[in-house]
């Protein structure tokens, strides 16, 4: 019923670029925030952006600011990850995720990941 589904990931070389893609079907995608989160080896699993319902509003990390742009197209209910300037600390499965949070109801969905590699 539920899916999330990252794509367009894959080898870069530093200073390349990247648009992911995330495709959402099974629920309201547009009443649903979206992120994007990823995981490098031997680390744990970290916010890189996210994008309000309407897309109104967005957020970085601090190491993203500047290299990366989320939006979203609630009409496609897709949600992308546009990266450049990227570096080889930017190497981790990247994540999708939904989430709606509204007083006692609260639905949160993941998608498999997508891997992104920076190297040289």
């Amino acid at each position: 019923q539920v899916r999330l589904v990252e794509s367009g990931g894959g080898l870069v070389q530093p200073g390349g670029s990247l648009r992911l893609s995330c495709a959402a079907s099974g629920f309201t995608f547009s009443s649903y925030a979206m992120n994007w989160y990823r995981q490098a080896p031997g680390k744990e699993r970290e916010l890189v952006a996210q994008i309000t319902e309407t897309g109104s509003s967005t957020h970085y990390a601090d190491s993203m600011k500047g290299r990366c742009t989320i939006s979203r197209d609630n009409a496609a209910n897709t949600v992308y990850l546009q990266m450049n300037s990227l570096k080889p600390d930017d190497t981790a499965v990247y994540y999708c995720n939904a989430r709606y949070r509204y007083s006692l109801k609260e639905y949160n969905y993941w998608g498999q990941g997508t891997q992104v590699t920076v190297s040289s």
